[in-house]
């Protein structure tokens, strides 16, 4: 893909504009977002991300059409991830509900600003050095083993709702209050500022979105190498998240096999990077140096049928499986 300058200008002015759009409209007001104001808002974003994935297939063509999709698809499996940690953080903080949407959105800024870093970064690596494709694959591979532990032992995210080192630093550094003020994140007492509770909860959440973007970027790059698609795709998952977060709402205790679902897809594409690493091999201890032909090639119409299978597969297993549980509390 060939993306003039002008067009990544305004397509992270678009993106700036929406996401500045959802802040003053939600934050504006603090408010508990209805179930139909969440998904009238869901609705709103996602179609905005698939027509724009409409654009790049009818401008660049199926290959990079199909690799954004794909691409969104995973991302926004991978923020789904996301929320449940975003329950626990908000019930570890006791954050009143009509407060959360601005801590929320706060987050996601982070989110987006750290995720373009790293886009940056990586785009750099990849360009120069072939071999940071082994890197990522055996990150993903790890991190798909990791997670399904997670899950075999019904750990239930607990682990990352602790209190993480740099939230600890934070409390120490800066003087705060022990009561929220409305949906402010400063006061001024006694002639002096402090931080209220909320500051700490935007510092968590933007702390949890650095470490999902640690397998996030490398699972996109798996699946295109285009900084333009891995940014989008990125954005677009994020500025939805909002609205999903309270959409789904009690829906995340009932999506028990997601994270399996999540682990399957992760060392998918884990493995998809490994064998387009041997492909481009430079590496002098592998083969002499030389590319392996022999490697299969995954195009990508198959690893968007196995991610959506997977999605499919996973979120229908855990609806019937809550529903049984439920059923039988019910006659109980």
């Amino acid at each position: 893909m060939d993306i003039p300058i002008w067009l990544w200008l305004a397509t992270a002015g678009g993106i700036i504009a929406l996401f500045l759009f959802d802040f003053v409209f939600h934050a504006r007001k603090p408010h508990e977002p209805s179930f139909k104001e969440a998904a009238a808002w869901s609705t709103f974003f996602i179609a905005v991300a698939m027509l724009f994935g409409a654009g790049v297939w009818a401008v660049w063509g199926p290959r990079y059409g199909s690799e954004y999709f794909a691409g969104f698809i995973t991302e926004k499996s991978l923020s789904v991830d996301n929320l449940f940690v975003f329950v626990i953080i908000m019930a570890r903080f006791a954050v009143p509900r009509i407060y959360q949407q601005k801590v929320l959105l706060l987050g996601i800024a982070i989110a987006l600003v750290m995720r373009a870093l790293f886009i940056a970064l990586g785009a750099a690596a990849i360009s120069q050095f072939s071999w940071v494709f082994y890197l990522f694959g055996a990150f993903l591979i790890y991190t798909a083993v990791h997670l399904a532990q997670t899950q075999l032992s019904d750990s239930d995210h607990s682990d990352e709702g602790q209190p993480s080192w740099v939230e600890r630093q934070a409390r120490r550094v800066f003087p705060s209050t022990s009561e929220y003020h409305g949906n402010q994140l400063l006061v001024r007492d006694a002639g002096k500022w402090l931080v209220t509770p909320l500051f700490f909860v935007v510092v968590a959440l933007g702390f949890t979105d650095l470490l999902f973007a640690l397998d996030s970027i490398p699972a996109i790059f798996g699946l295109t190498k285009e900084p333009y698609i891995v940014f989008t795709t990125n954005a677009f998952a994020l500025l939805g998240l909002l609205q999903l977060y309270f959409l789904l709402g009690g829906l995340l205790d009932r999506l028990v096999y997601l994270g399996f679902g999540l682990s399957a897809i992760l060392g998918f594409i884990g493995i998809k990077l490994i064998l387009e690493a041997l492909h481009t091999n430079n590496l002098p201890f592998i083969n002499d140096g030389q590319s392996i032909h022999w490697a299969p090639e995954i195009p990508i119409w198959l690893s968007l049928t196995i991610i959506i299978g997977t999605l499919v597969i996973t979120t229908v297993a855990s609806l019937l499986k809550t529903r049984g549980i439920n059923r039988k509390d019910t006659q109980s």
